[in-house]
């Protein structure tokens, strides 16, 4: 469970996932997006989880494909999550980008563009057996999806 040293080309295309369409988003955010006033130690995690399921992600060899086996229906389903996170970037683009298109969700997911990586990071450390990425993708769903549900809740009350 602990991982085998080595680049992961599977990781590199997940993040590639991850971070192409957040790149586009930072000229694309929402009207009366901000950051400020967020809760410390959600953000503190939330870095912290990023920086740290970054690089579990690539350098740990075992998320690359190998011999199909019942393991291989983890990175299946971790893969189909992140294509769900692509198609939800798609929508929150074609929409009007307001705050509630940026924290909607898809298919009953709540705030789907934070919860929907997270989940496939956490399927992607079950598929690789690496204790490693399920413990910083813990981490990051603990500060970006409490983050997410916390901006969630204050537009309900603007709303209101």
């Amino acid at each position: 469970m602990s991982g085998h040293l080595g680049f992961s080309y599977v990781g590199l295309v997940f993040l590639m996932m991850l971070f192409v369409p957040n790149l586009i988003w930072k000229k694309r955010q929402p009207q009366g997006y901000s950051a400020e006033n967020e809760n410390r130690i959600l953000a503190l995690l939330e870095r912290a989880g990023e920086a740290l399921t970054t690089c579990c992600v690539l350098i740990f060899s075992d998320f690359n494909l190998r011999a199909w086996s019942h393991w291989s229906w983890w990175l299946v389903a971790a893969a189909v999550l992140m294509v769900m996170y692509e198609i939800w970037w798609v929508r929150y683009f074609r929409s009007e980008r307001r705050l509630a298109d940026f924290y909607s969700s898809l298919l009953g997911i709540p705030v789907a563009g934070a919860t929907l990586p997270v989940l496939a990071f956490i399927l992607l450390g079950i598929y690789g057996k690496v204790i490693w990425m399920l413990i910083a993708s813990v981490i990051l769903g603990v500060g970006h999806i409490g983050i997410h549900l916390r901006h969630r809740r204050e537009i309900g009350r603007l709303s209101v």
